[in-house]
């Protein structure tokens, strides 16, 4: 799945939304474009799992 982070700034940020999403499934892929604000994952979870956790941690997601 694709996500668009508005609040992706700085390398950071992109740990922090790594860090999120590791700690739901540790067996992620997470590739993270700062510039773009997107991210692209591979994960077993559901889609809206993800988007909470995003969310409570500040960063706010949309499904591109």
């Amino acid at each position: 799945m694709k996500l668009y982070i508005a609040n992706i700034t700085c390398g950071g940020c992109a740990r922090g939304v790594t860090a999120t999403i590791k700690s739901i499934d540790a067996n992620a892929n997470v590739n993270i474009d700062v510039e773009n604000k997107i991210v692209d994952l591979e994960t077993i979870e559901p889609t809206q799992v993800i988007l909470d956790a995003l969310a409570e941690d500040g960063f706010p997601a949309e499904v591109r």
